[in-house]
């Protein structure tokens, strides 16, 4: 038998993914339209700045049951109008579906909101594990002054649900207040 060496890299450092299965994904400052509390600071800060990245390992087509997906998400540091860059956040499509994240490196905070809307905060850091459990809505807030890395496994027929947390959002926010990390009801994120 010959032994083949994996074409599939995974750089344990920073996260990133390498082959020909991995793709990869940005978003701009201007594709998050509506996701931060303060729309002056917004408008007013460069809609091409990159707040953060994924790279996703997919080796079967989306929608296969029993598959699995791994990829990271980089989500950079920075602020809108004293609000933490984040990611969209989503439910699975598959409200069912779980989902593992780890941290690589970096600080930040995982959200987690249920169908009823009760928020939770998980503190991601190096080599924190967190597991997503199905009917959660999940966001990842970066809350340093480095790059978030976070690692993910879902299934592969969990699929994605942005329309619901486009239309309600979270009801917590995560501001910088005295240069520390605050949880707030989002109609106090402005204050």
């Amino acid at each position: 038998m010959k032994l083949n060496e994996s074409t599939e890299h995974y750089n344990l450092h920073n996260g990133c993914l390498e082959g020909k299965y991995a793709v990869f994904s940005q978003k701009k400052l201007a594709q998050l339209k509506g996701v931060f509390a303060d729309e002056q600071a917004f408008a007013a800060k460069d809609g091409e700045e990159i707040v953060y990245e994924v790279s996703s390992h997919t080796v079967v087509p989306e929608g296969t049951p029993g598959g699995l997906f791994f990829g990271t998400s980089c989500i950079h540091p920075g602020t809108v109008g004293g609000e933490y860059y984040m990611t969209k956040g989503h439910f699975h499509a598959k409200r069912e579906c779980g989902e593992y994240y780890w941290g690589i490196s970096g600080t930040g905070l995982l959200l987690l909101m249920d169908e009823n809307r009760n928020c939770t905060a998980q503190l991601v850091k190096k080599n924190s594990l967190h597991y997503i459990s199905g009917y959660t809505a999940h966001r990842l807030v970066n809350i340093g002054d480095d790059d978030l890395v976070v690692g993910a496994c879902w299934p592969s027929d969990a699929g994605h649900d942005y329309g619901s947390i486009e239309t309600e959002g979270f009801p917590v926010r995560v501001i910088c207040r005295d240069g520390e990390a605050v949880i707030v009801d989002d109609a106090h994120a402005a204050g």
